[in-house]
Formats: C-alpha cells, structure tokens, sequence
C-alpha cells in the first residue's frame, strides 16, 4: 500500500535518523530522501506535491526541517556541504525519541524557547531568503540566457567544449559538452534546460530521449523546478539511453559551491540574552 498521506516535519524526525544510519552513518541529500520514500513507501501525490508559490518539493522541504532539528540537536552533522553525517555523540545510540528532540531544541541555555516550531501547512518554511530570490530569478531570466548559465555552471563543473545551440533548438536539445572521467575517459553529453515552477513529467524524458542522436553517449536534463517520480524512473529505465537529471535546488547548490551569481558574506546576530538582567538574591 503506497502512503498518501503528506507527513509533518516532526513525523520524519525518527525515520530521517534511521535513514542516514541504514545508509552506513552518512547520506547525500538525494541518497535520504531516496531511502526515505522507498521506506515510507510514498505515494507519487505525495512525492510530486510542490508549494503553488515558488513551486517547490513540499516532501523535500519537510526533510529538510527535520535534519535542521537533528543537528540541532546534535545527532547529525554536516560532513561537507550536502552530506549529512551522525555525530560520533550518536554513533552508538540506536534509537532517538521525536519529543526529545523536539524539546531539547525550543530551549536554549537560560530555558527558554528558542525555536518556533514551523508551520509546515501552506508555503515553503525552510528556505534562507538569498535561495528563494535566487530561484525565482532563475525560472523568470530569459530562456537563452538561463542556457548560458547552465554552460557556465557545467564548466565549473568539469565539462570542456560545451557550446549552446541556436535560439531556434535542435530538436530538444541545448547545448553540448564533453566530461572527461580522471583525465583519461571523456563522453558526449547533449543537455536540455527547462525554466519550470512546477514538475517535469516522464513525457518530457522521453520526448528528450528521443532527440539524442547516436554519437551523444549521455543526456543531462536540468530544470528549475523538480522531476515526478516517473521522470526519474524514466530517465534510469533499464534497456535505454540513461538520462542525468539535475533539479532546481542541486542547480542552486551548484552555484552556490562556484560562487555563481553569489557571494558570500558575513553578519552579525545581537545575543539578546546577554543583556537580560540577571536575579539578584
């Protein structure tokens, strides 16, 4: 029976801890959220939902909130950005309770409450105003311009000779590139960039198969938005041309690693507590 019913933050707390231990005691963001719907047995409804706004993954919003509370709460870790580690604190506790959790992290040193809990009911709830500006300038640029961003993010990430094709397309297909593996293996890749709010169905993959020609030994489809659950199993079909997906907040994380259209900058937070009086005897 597949599980239609969209989990609050507080209700991925346990399953999320136990994903990342299944998975050896770290994970990738995508390697989580990939245990955590083949255990929770996730509906598509559930795993497709994204908020009308800024159309984002509610599901992946809502694991993101219960990670923020786990580290807070100091069983898990940031071992390099995007990879979740249990803190060697945790290494040998098998189990975690969710009020635990929860309680320890509404309360700071002088006892009081810390953390609002987020209401996880309408729009997207975790994510830092720099990312959200960034992501709905990336679905509102230019069609050809977003296709020259993505050139620029590919050579940063390894490619060499990426070109984009004309205004006009080349039957779905943008650009090219070459990737070469350790300096000695290189493969063709053909790529197609879709400015979406929403999701990008399993049509969409096939359509892009279908314009690769023999020479491309790799296709690569990036988006603004996010991909179904059967784009993804399209795009790794047995039998046929594998396809590489890259969804808006990996593009995002791309950029943010170059240093791509941000910089990064330094602020100050007033400790307020500091300057509470303190109860005299």
């Amino acid at each position: 029976m597949k599980n239609n019913k969209m989990p609050k933050f507080d209700e991925l707390i346990v399953p999320v801890f136990n994903a990342v231990r299944e998975r050896g005691g770290s994970a990738t963001n995508n390697e989580l959220y990939n245990t955590l719907v083949t255990n929770l047995q996730f509906s598509d409804e559930v795993v497709d939902k994204t908020y009308a706004n800024s159309g984002a993954s509610v599901l992946k919003d809502r694991i993101h909130w219960a990670v923020t509370y786990l580290k807070k709460y100091g069983a898990l870790e940031n071992s390099k950005r995007g990879v979740y580690a249990i803190t060697s604190a945790f290494s040998e506790v098998s189990a975690i309770g969710t009020e635990t959790v929860l309680n320890s992290c509404k309360k700071n040193r002088n006892g009081k409450a810390s953390t609002k809990e987020p209401d996880t009911s309408e729009e997207i709830i975790n994510e830092e105003p720099w990312r959200t500006e960034l992501a709905e300038l990336l679905k509102n640029m230019n069609p050809y311009a977003f296709e020259h961003l993505t050139m620029k993010v590919l050579r940063e990430c390894g490619f060499d000779e990426v070109t984009v094709t004309k205004k006009s397309g080349d039957g779905g297909i943008d650009g090219y590139g070459k990737f070469k593996i350790n300096g000695v293996f290189s493969f063709k890749i053909a790529f197609q960039c879709k400015r979406y709010k929403g999701v990008v169905g399993a049509s969409e993959i096939r359509d892009f198969r279908g314009s690769l020609t023999t020479n491309i030994e790799k296709g690569l489809m990036i988006t603004t938005g996010t991909f179904s659950r059967a784009a993804k199993e399209e795009a790794s079909s047995a039998g046929k041309q594998q396809i590489d997906l890259i969804d808006g907040d990996e593009f995002i994380s791309k950029m943010l690693e170059f240093e791509i259209g941000v910089e990064k900058v330094t602020a100050y937070k007033v400790k307020r507590e500091e300057f509470e009086p303190i109860d005299k005897e």
